[in-house]
């Protein structure tokens, strides 16, 4: 199982949290910014449904893959305060 940190970080003039390289939008506190990452860390957690997803990788070639809507990553959030 894979694994997803939201880290949060002082970000654009105020506060935002980090996944895989990736900015949230700013938020004016450490708190908002740490709220919005413990809401996404939970979402991100939820089972979906199983679907067929279609897909081109870097070589052209088509794919498809039944995606389990079980199969959701463990998250954690990193907070340095």
């Amino acid at each position: 199982m894979s694994e997803v940190t939201y880290e949060i970080v002082q970000h654009d003039g105020g506060w935002a949290y980090k996944a895989e390289g990736v900015f949230s939008e700013p938020f004016p506190t450490h708190a908002a910014a740490l709220k919005a990452a413990q809401a996404a860390a939970t979402e991100q957690k939820a089972p979906g449904n199983t679907e067929e997803i279609l897909y081109e990788d870097e070589k052209g070639k088509w794919h498809t893959e039944t995606a389990r809507g079980s199969d959701r990553p463990d998250t954690r959030i990193k907070d340095k305060d």
